[in-house]
């Protein structure tokens, strides 16, 4: 698939060994946001081999087995397919694999219905991680992503989001004169979006897994809408879908969650009332 706008990519660097989730991008207080953390390692697969251009990314599946610790040097190494990011101890903390399976790709909100479900953010009135990057509403603009969503019918939410420059990226390189925000941000936008679907103000969940797939990096200063869905839900696990559009309605990146619902008291959050 060709990526909206006419967006190509290619990498230009070497793919490090080493993860590290700074401090801004904190979900609950003292852990990694899911989708910064996961999106971070899912940069870590070879998608091609270096100087090739790609048409859009892979789906990666990455999977959060503890809450990713902050400003810590985790080794990342792969095996068979799996990368795996570990702490010192050797214990892991995520891992990722790209996936052959088709995500849900979400119908598009108009911007101006987005903005409306804005004021109507749940999390204006009720946040369990305030400070958390993607959605936490005590986040100053240009810190945090400021991703509000609220209700636009049907059991969904949707939102807008303008990338910020500091959010841009530095090892693709563009055939057009577009500046394009990191890999990792773009997974943040689809992750806490999933959550509210999901019903973050009925009991607390934390990001389990989440499978991304990129069509296009989003464009720094253009205006986008993230749109999250419910699909169901199983014992502790709730699953979600989310897809961010442009401003003109094309598809940039989609995703599908798996939420794990957690006692409050482990991640410094606050209980649903």
């Amino acid at each position: 698939m060709r990526p909206a706008g006419g967006a190509q990519w290619r990498s230009v660097t070497q793919i490090p060994d080493q993860l590290l989730v700074p401090r801004r991008f904190r979900g609950p207080p003292d852990s990694g946001n899911g989708g910064w953390t996961a999106g971070a390692l899912a940069t870590h697969l070879r998608h091609a081999s270096p100087g090739n251009r790609v048409e859009g990314w892979p789906a990666v599946e990455v999977s959060l087995r503890r809450p990713p610790p902050l400003d810590t040097v985790l080794q990342v190494v792969e095996d068979e397919g799996t990368t795996t990011a570990t702490e010192s101890d050797g214990a892991g903390v995520a891992t990722a694999r790209r996936v052959g399976v088709a995500l849900t790709d979400l119908e598009p909100v108009p911007v101006d219905q987005a903005r409306t479900a804005e004021a109507a953010y749940p999390g204006h009135t009720f946040h369990p991680f305030p400070t958390c990057f993607a959605c936490g509403t005590a986040r100053e603009e240009g810190d945090g992503l400021r991703i509000f969503p609220g209700p636009v019918g049907r059991g969904g939410v949707a939102a807008t989001w303008r990338p910020h420059p500091s959010l841009s990226e530095d090892w693709h390189t563009y055939v057009d004169a577009s500046t394009r925000a990191s890999v990792a941000a773009t997974w943040a936008a689809l992750d806490c979006v999933g959550g509210w679907a999901g019903g973050l103000t009925e009991r607390l969940m934390v990001l389990g897994r989440m499978t991304t797939r990129i069509t296009t990096l989003p464009v720094i200063g253009e205006e986008h809408v993230v749109v999250g869905a419910r699909r169901g839900a199983e014992g502790r696990k709730t699953f979600t879908a989310a897809s961010l559009h442009d401003s003109r309605g094309h598809l940039v990146a989609s995703a599908e969650h798996v939420w794990i619902a957690v006692d409050p008291a482990t991640f410094g959050g606050v209980s649903p009332r």
